[in-house]
């Protein structure tokens, strides 16, 4: 089954491209996989910006999702957010932890059902509707968590919120892959790991700007600053660029040739593309895979599994613990609080670091290499923070702290940008928004598992292991990077019709990136 072709349609010098009028729908299939592989990314960028833009646009809608998921436990480091939502504990305050799991978890709730919300939006009323629906739903939530002041009060906003950001987590990679190139899929995919990097940067550094205040903008300042996140999104939005895919499964024909004209501009030809697109949806169709049990019948189960398991994976490392609890774990292992705000912006800071750098490795060294080396590098650290914590040193709080950074480095040059690339090239494509929302399901259960249970793992009231927290993540990570040696595949410069025959074929993944599809 072909799927979606981005093709260099443009006079930029490369080969003469033969007219739209002398092709049948398995010519301009032929036609748009030949020039998939003959464009360069300066051609791409040089010849199409407006699809550059808003393939960026719609994937760093993520800024909101990772400015939360930063601030869920960065919260905790501010003191006056523990004094009105905590108890006395040995002089101190402490939010208890079965409060403290569920602030945490319970966004991840509602991103349990915005993304299947979202999935059902996307495929009826569009891609641009969706992402309408949920920067509504994020405004409500962030007005409930700014003027809460009640516990129960506040985990309901959050709840609200959650929704929101499933909604923005799905139709980033959604959007992206659907409209881009293959040349610069990798980039504007992993567009989307950026845009949680800023958001958890900026949620840092407001963490950092307000922290120290006594009153309760200490932390409700940082959550106002989410409202400039759907200002940004509000006003865009009515400029934007429907999917051109969307479109020609629901036979709007002249609205697709608009929208493709407005993505590769006004002197590009795009009658060859247009045909392509309406070739593969009839494939689709005839498919007929539309349901949500496609997901798990013959190869969709092992593409399912993929674009899952990648984010699985993300958590079996300890993502929720290095990062969303970074600027708290640093308190509890001995820094100042002042410092504990520093180092967590400068964790952050590397990871938008390493996010960049993933841009300029994807394309060359492939998504198998660079997703295996980063899971074996991730779990090593965590085991060098477990055995800092059991064989302490007089510098063993800020080695700890300096292993945290350079985890964040490493996670966002590798698993953090290339989960999302896998998902969007490994889900089938008449189940692209089924899939991605069952990959932001799965984000979201294990990120209500293990906002739930680090708590109790760290909190001075209860388990209180500090950097032996390590020892977990590091045994985790070894597991899950055995199997991602079985089953990440390499799908550098193949076009999603070749992604197909491979899968059809039952390639082994490990084996996807030596292999050659007969055209």
């Amino acid at each position: 089954m072909a799927t979606e072709k981005s093709v260099e349609h443009s006079n930029i010098e490369t080969v003469d491209r033969p007219d739209a009028a002398n092709h049948d729908g398995k010519s301009a299939l032929m036609s748009d996989n030949f020039f998939e592989h003959e464009q360069t990314v300066f051609q791409v960028i040089r010849g199409h910006p407006v699809l550059i833009w808003w393939a960026f646009f719609f994937s760093v809608s993520a800024i909101g999702w990772g400015f939360d998921a930063q601030v869920n436990g960065a919260v905790l480091s501010i003191p006056s957010f523990r004094r009105d939502f905590g108890e006395t504990f040995e002089g101190g305050y402490v939010v208890p932890a079965p409060w403290l799991s569920a602030f945490n978890s319970i966004s991840s709730v509602g991103q349990f059902f915005g993304g299947f919300l979202c999935s059902i939006f996307a495929d009826r009323y569009g891609r641009r509707l969706a992402l309408a629906v949920g920067v509504l739903i994020t405004c409500a939530g962030i007005f409930g968590e700014l003027f809460s002041s009640a516990r129960a009060a506040f985990l309901i906003s959050k709840l609200i919120l959650g929704v929101g950001l499933g909604f923005y987590l799905t139709i980033g990679p959604l959007y992206s892959s659907e409209v881009s190139p293959v040349v610069i899929r990798g980039i504007t995919t992993a567009g989307v790991n950026l845009g949680i990097v800023i958001g958890q940067l900026l949620s840092n550094a407001a963490i950092k700007g307000f922290g120290e205040r006594t009153d309760h903008w200490a932390y409700r300042g940082p959550f106002a600053i989410q409202f400039f996140f759907v200002a940004f999104l509000a006003i865009g939005l009515p400029f934007s660029v429907e999917s051109p895919w969307y479109l020609v499964r629901h036979e709007k024909i002249d609205a697709a040739r608009t929208a493709l004209q407005r993505l590769y501009g006004r002197d590009t030809n795009i009658e060859t593309k247009l045909v392509a697109i309406q070739m593969t949806v009839a494939q689709d169709l005839a498919a007929k895979e539309s349901k949500w049990s496609d997901l798990v019948r013959g190869p969709n189960r092992l593409r399912t599994a993929i674009s899952c398991g990648v984010f699985v994976c993300q958590h079996l490392v300890g993502i929720i613990f290095v990062l969303g609890f970074s600027t708290y774990f640093f308190q509890l292992a001995g820094l100042p609080t002042e410092k504990s705000f520093d180092l967590g912006v400068g964790t952050t800071a590397c990871g938008v670091v390493g996010t960049i750098i993933s841009w300029t490795i994807v394309n060359r060294l492939g998504r198998r290499m660079i997703f295996n080396w980063g899971m074996a590098i991730l779990s090593t650290i965590n085991l060098l923070i477990g055995i800092l914590d059991v064989v302490p040193t007089s510098g063993a709080s800020w080695t700890q702290a300096a292993l945290t950074v350079v985890w964040a480095f490493f996670y966002q040059v590798s698993i953090g940008a290339v989960a999302f690339v896998l998902l969007g090239e490994a889900s089938s494509p008449s189940l692209r928004a089924k899939t991605t929302a069952m990959a932001t399901a799965t984000q979201a259960v294990f990120g209500i598992v293990m906002n739930i249970v680090i708590p109790y793992m760290v909190n001075p009231d209860s388990g209180n292991m500090k950097g032996k927290v390590g020892f977990v993540f590091g045994g985790l990570g070894a597991i899950a990077t055995f199997a991602c040696f079985l089953y990440i595949p390499d799908l550098k410069d193949r076009t999603f019709e070749e992604i197909d025959v491979m899968f059809a074929n039952r390639v082994p993944p490990r084996k996807m990136g030596e292999y050659v599809v007969e055209h």
